[in-house]
């Protein structure tokens, strides 16, 4: 049957199907459309499988391109596969590229971490620029190699180790997917990329702390007012970084002088209520002016689909630039004005411990410390005291307010 047969019959507008080739059927429907039909046999099974619209490309198929088609179906079931079973096969054999394999392992990642941006912002920055556009199979240990180096070239051991540790998982669910046979991360450890990591233990006397906020106070055009209002926060009520950038006004009671940090936002899961030192209320009044009636303390500072609050790297990087850009990519040169005025080198997170020290330093007892950091306490102490310490621990944070504030 050749093409002016066909549009003939579809013209006459019978319902049926016509052979047309080995296979090959030609079918028109009610509604007088036509369709592309290849029948065969499997498994002593007989089989229709519809390859496509009557038509001219790209919408349709010419006869031309269906006994193509039907020839492609006729070899895959010569090699004992069958096309509808294959149809119906995972989405998932489909994924071809690093960045489609790492797209869909990064959704496993928001279901089961709690900070799921952390491995993304890694992977969108350091993995996925070297080897994202490469098919999966292509990958050898060597691209590995390169994007650890680089990371180290940058001064950033820490990311180093993380990047390596996500290319493993990465390609240890490609080896899931049936994608690769081989993890070509495995061979490299820490001593290959940012070496083992020890544990910080930075923390910041009273007397640093009057250097430093002076520092961040006299450079306001690099360390903005907002910046400097969240490190305060941060050393005086020793909450957690993450916790704080992301507070709605909400949550708070000033009159009160209370934040009540719901539990899906804290690293235990359990609500506390936080105390707020009274000499710190003006700093929350100060900030809701400068958050322009927006629902965060700190909102975005530049437009964002993906959240209105501030960035996790942006007091990572305020920081950084005073101490002259200390562990990041030098894409502008920046004096090291912290380094100058006599700090030893210190990052956002060591202000949690700073808060942590300086309560020890003024004679808090150990329980009531760890409680002002929300820290879970461990053993039959902490399955048994559920008392919240409340005004011990606002007493607590008040003593080390009033020192700090007095620095300043």
């Amino acid at each position: 049957m050749n093409d002016a047969q066909l549009k003939a019959k579809l013209k006459e507008g019978k319902s049926g199907k016509h052979s047309v080739d080995r296979g090959l059927y030609f079918r028109i429907t009610d509604q007088k459309s036509a369709f592309w039909i290849v029948r065969y046999t499997i498994n002593s099974k007989r089989r229709e499988l519809t390859i496509g619209r009557y038509g001219k490309p790209p919408e349709g198929l010419s006869l031309a391109n269906a006994k193509i088609e039907a020839a492609n179906v006729r070899a895959q079931v010569n090699k004992g596969l069958d096309p509808i079973a294959e149809r119906k096969r995972s989405s998932l054999i489909h994924l071809k590229t690093v960045d489609e394999v790492a797209e869909d392992w990064l959704k496993v990642c928001d279901k089961r971490l709690e900070n799921p941006q952390i491995p993304r912002r890694v992977y969108k920055k350091d993995i996925s620029p070297s080897i994202g556009e490469l098919t999966i199979d292509r990958v050898t240990p060597r691209d590995i190699l390169g994007i650890i180096r680089n990371i180290n070239d940058s001064n950033r051991p820490t990311i180093a180790n993380d990047a390596l540790i996500h290319c493993k998982q990465i390609f240890n669910h490609a080896i899931k997917l049936g994608l690769i046979e081989y993890n070509v991360a495995l061979p490299f450890s820490n001593k290959d990329a940012g070496g083992v990591e020890k544990s910080r233990t930075r923390a910041l006397s009273f007397e640093e702390l009057n250097i430093v906020f002076n520092v961040f106070k006299k450079n306001s055009d690099q360390f903005t007012r907002e910046n400097y209002i969240a490190c305060l926060f941060l050393v005086c009520l020793g909450i957690r970084k993450q916790e704080l950038i992301a507070a709605k006004w909400f949550e708070f009671d000033l009159d009160n002088y209370v934040w009540m940090l719901p539990a899906e936002r804290t690293k235990t899961k359990v609500a506390i209520r936080i105390p707020i030192p009274e000499e710190l209320i003006s700093y929350f009044h100060e900030l809701k002016i400068r958050s322009c009636d927006s629902e965060y303390l700190f909102p975005a500072r530049r437009a964002s689909k993906r959240r209105g609050f501030i960035s996790d790297d942006t007091l990572n990087h305020a920081l950084a630039k005073l101490f002259g850009n200390q562990g990041y990519k030098k894409k502008e040169k920046f004096p090291n004005l912290l380094g100058e005025a006599g700090i030893q080198h210190f990052v956002i997170h060591d202000l949690r411990r700073t808060c942590r020290s300086l309560l020890s330093e003024l004679a808090i007892p150990s329980h009531i410390a760890e409680r002002c950091l929300n820290h879970k306490i461990r053993g039959v102490e902490g399955i048994y005291d559920r008392y919240d310490y409340f005004e011990e621990r606002k007493s607590a944070l008040t003593n080390l307010t009033e020192h700090i504030l007095d620095l300043l």
